[in-house]
């Protein structure tokens, strides 16, 4: 079996699949201290498995890591990386790689690393990053004027810190000319197979896919695998108590005639106030919160939908399946399929509801 296994890493599983006629696809990624390693070796293990499925004549991906700190980086993770000096990415890219990290505060005051990024990105055809790698870019002036995205907890603060980039924290990548900015963290392997389809089409980057097992186009946006709410709880008292009474409530109907009445509201002041305080409106807020809780009880209990549904408030099961998709772009028991943990009783998706929509 070992000889087996061996034998199969370094050859295509199957038939080889013909591309665009370059000499290679040169890939230099800048790593620094304190990065995250995932963010680096998701992409390459994409780009090193498509290299295996490709046939002799299509162009292969180099991959060059290069460093300020080589020849030996510390990832955030203690995992150490091997690089060559930042002098080593010298020359024409094709792909620069930019990865995010818990050093990123203290990347970002590298002004060393920051202007070679800038440098490097003029000599590259593409521009990729990962997580926070986007912080980088955008401080290298590399992203004004275009859209990007990051790690949901940081889209905020990006837009905050580049009032000139059009920060979009939903999708999973974002594509903008010859720039493409990732998500976080696993996004990168969703980013790294966009551009294996790019560079020699969508049977390789399927192919690289399955070898990996892996979704090749990821359903939803990043925002589903967020775990708060959208909205936190208001300053203003009446607004919170409201907030506060809504989440203990959840099972109930939650009229907002009601709930602007427990406020010592009308409803039109209540309805006025509570979207500029949250920033959504009551029914919104009403709705998100029942599926963060419905998401909350679909990955840690083995309750079946139906249960959930009440649970969270709606009155039949076909207006939680059509809330759920709405929101999320998957249905309930996709979802647990994916993110359910282990529960109290060591069950993993022993339930019996079907896939679909309830007619």
């Amino acid at each position: 079996m070992a000889g087996y296994v061996n034998k199969l890493s370094l050859q295509p599983v199957h038939c080889p699949i013909h591309a665009v006629t370059v000499l290679e696809r040169r890939v230099v990624v800048v790593v620094y201290a304190g990065a995250m390693a995932l963010d680096i070796t998701g992409p390459i293990e994409v780009f090193d498995t498509a290299n295996r499925l490709l046939a002799p004549s299509s162009a292969p991906y180099r991959i060059d890591l290069v460093s300020a700190d080589a020849p030996l980086v510390r990832t955030s993770s203690g995992v150490t990386i091997g690089a060559s000096p930042l002098e080593a990415g010298h020359g024409p890219i094709d792909t620069l790689l930019v990865p995010g990290g818990w050093s990123l505060g203290e990347a970002l005051q590298d002004r060393t690393l920051v202007s070679w990024i800038g440098r490097a990105a003029a000599r590259s055809r593409r521009v990729a990053s990962v997580c926070g790698g986007s912080f980088l870019l955008a401080e290298a002036g590399l992203l004004d004027g275009r859209r990007a995205t990051t790690h949901w907890a940081y889209s905020e603060a990006m837009a905050c810190r580049y009032p000139d980039v059009t920060v979009d924290a939903e999708p999973i990548f974002v594509w903008d000319g010859p720039f493409v900015t990732s998500a976080g963290v696993s996004t990168g392997i969703d980013m790294a197979l966009a551009l294996v389809e790019a560079d020699h089409g969508a049977a390789l980057a399927l192919e690289t896919a399955r070898f990996l097992v892996l979704f090749l186009k990821r359903h939803g946006g990043q925002s589903q695998f967020s775990a708060v709410l959208d909205a936190q709880l208001a300053d203003h008292p009446p607004i919170r108590t409201a907030q506060e009474w809504i989440l203990d409530n959840l099972h109930n109907p939650l009229p907002v005639a009601e709930i602007a009445q427990r406020a010592n509201m009308s409803l039109r002041n209540f309805a006025r106030v509570f979207r500029r305080e949250v920033g959504t409106t009551p029914g919104q807020y009403i709705e998100r919160t029942r599926i963060a809780r419905a998401r909350e009880l679909l990955e840690t209990t083995d309750l079946t939908i139906k249960q959930i549904a009440g649970r969270c408030g709606f009155a039949a099961t076909e207006t939680f399946f059509r809330s759920f998709g709405r929101t999320l772009g998957l249905t309930p028991k996709e979802y647990r399929h994916r993110f359910q943990v282990i529960t109290p009783s060591g069950l993993i998706d022993q339930h019996h509801e079907t896939d679909r929509s309830p007619a």
